[in-house]
């Protein structure tokens, strides 16, 4: 079965190479995946949520999601599942941006993107929800697009910060709601 998926993954990232990279998406994608270097477009956002005070608490969680998910992604499951990119496996893939040198599995920028996104989905109106889902999903398309990640890693750190933003927010939410009963005792502020 494994040798199945890994077959899959193959094909996948061939075809995306073969028919849809052109020099028309190719800037967009490697810009698109830039943003997600570092979290740097998330963390953007989730500094910005801190400003002002009905977003405050949204941007907590949206930090606390973005650390869960470089810690459990980056530092723990990449170091002990230790697979080995595409482009060093898969004869003629090429790989279009400096060659990450850490391991593949999960792709780090999907579950920090999924891991932000979620909750923004989760806490904002949906004309901020579901354009940040987008951007999630495009960063996450990116890695496919530039060769530095099998589908299966892009998809494991989508559902992978999706978990982590959904455990973020019941927990934030939790805290808010107790946060609210100190403050507040029968209605009246203490």
């Amino acid at each position: 079965m494994f040798e199945n998926i890994m077959m899959m993954d193959q094909g996948i990232l061939l075809w995306i190479q073969d028919v849809l990279r052109n020099d028309f998406f190719t800037p967009i994608f490697t810009f698109i995946t830039r943003l997600g270097d570092a979290g740097a477009i998330w963390i953007v956002i989730s500094i910005g949520l801190l400003f002002h005070q009905k977003t405050r608490k949204i941007g907590i969680m949206a930090l606390c999601s973005l650390v869960a998910a470089f810690i459990i992604d980056n530092m723990i499951l990449k170091n002990l599942i230790g697979r080995i990119r595409p482009y060093e496996m898969l004869s003629g893939l090429e790989c279009l941006i400096d060659k990450p040198n850490d391991f593949s599995f999960p792709s780090g920028h999907t579950g920090s993107s999924f891991a932000v996104a979620s909750i923004l989905l989760l806490s904002l109106p949906k004309k901020y929800g579901i354009p940040a889902m987008i951007l999630a999903a495009l960063i996450g398309f990116s890695r496919l697009y530039v060769g530095v990640h099998y589908p299966t890693d892009v998809l494991c750190g989508a559902i992978i910060g999706i978990m982590i933003a959904c455990i973020v927010y019941s927990v934030g939410m939790l805290v808010i709601d107790n946060s609210d009963k100190i403050l507040f005792h029968r209605g009246k502020k203490i």
